[in-house]
């Protein structure tokens, strides 16, 4: 791993969530889409828990509760997207769930072009989803936009723990807390479903696809890309869900989606560029000690868990 190339990883991982998404929808009939989310989670935590073997006992309030706040957005992304999923195109669901971390960026910037990116972005949603059909699923809709404001937090609080935590320790922590905030919904979903032993090594082999496979190789692709780099290579998310939505779920997309999905590509591909371009014109001093690391992405505590 460590000689390939590091936007191959940052695509191995973009892969592996739309393919683990993908992958669960067949799950949803038998023990539904918050108990599918559980259930993999529930394997993720076990997993984190048996490797970094946390000590909470050890950590302050404040990094408790930095784990318990990101851990909770992680279980309000994760079930309300396969709820959404339950509901609308896997490609449509990702797209409006994008507008949630593009919101932050676009937010964070100061700049004329701050402005372009969240109506082109808008726009394509709109394309994608083709209210003036009337077709759309309503709460399918209002279950992407949850998860669209729990990637949002997602993304400020990954930075908090950030600060707090190294390596694995974070998801030893967050994913837990996802676990146990997505049973109050989940576990009522298994206990009313079909469960068979090989529906749980099922929900084993997706945990593996999210998160444990993706965070590996974001770590070692974040070790060698800017976070610019990094978010560029982010935003081809879309387009990536409704490839899998195409391949493993047989969902056809007209001329409109596919415009929209370019538009929101095209929206996260701007603020990524324009953010790093932005950084890249920051004065700097030559008297002021440089890190290794600088310029770099730090490594998220957690991936996107849906």
């Amino acid at each position: 791993m460590r000689n390939t190339p590091a936007p191959l990883l940052a695509l191995g991982s973009i892969v592996a969530v739309q393919i683990g998404a993908a992958t669960s929808t067949h799950m949803f009939d038998s023990i539904g889409p918050a108990g599918t989310a559980w259930l993999r989670l529930c394997w993720a935590s076990l997993f984190f828990l048996i490797l970094v073997r946390p000590r909470p006992w050890t950590r302050s309030r404040a990094d408790l509760g930095a784990a318990l706040a990101l851990g909770t957005a992680s279980a309000v992304m994760t079930v309300a997207g396969f709820e959404a999923i339950a509901r609308i195109p896997l490609g449509t669901e990702v797209a409006i769930a994008f507008l949630g971390p593009l919101s932050v960026a676009v937010l964070r910037r100061r700049d004329r072009w701050g402005l372009l990116w969240p109506v082109l972005a808008f726009v394509g949603v709109v394309l994608a989803t083709r209210p003036w059909q009337g077709r759309l699923d309503t709460l399918g809709l209002v279950y992407a936009l949850i998860c669209a404001a729990g990637w949002a937090g997602y993304v400020i609080l990954t930075q908090r723990i950030g600060d707090r935590f190294s390596g694995l320790d974070g998801l030893a922590y967050s994913i837990p807390v996802a676990t146990v905030a997505s049973a109050f919904v989940g576990v009522p979903q298994v206990a009313g479903g079909e469960v068979t032993p090989a529906l749980v090594l099922e929900g084993a082999a997706l945990a593996l696809l999210i998160p444990i496979l993706p965070y590996t190789l974001e770590l070692f692709a974040l070790r060698r890309l800017t976070a610019a780099a990094f978010g560029t290579l982010m935003s081809l998310e879309p387009a990536a869900a409704l490839l899998a939505g195409l391949v493993f779920l047989h969902q056809v997309p007209g001329a409109a989606q596919i415009l929209g999905m370019v538009l929101v590509t095209a929206a996260a591909l701007g603020t990524a560029r324009s953010a790093g371009a932005r950084r890249a014109a920051e004065p700097t001093t030559e008297d002021r000690p440089r890190s290794p690391t600088e310029g770099r992405a730090e490594p998220p505590a957690t991936v996107r868990a849906q």
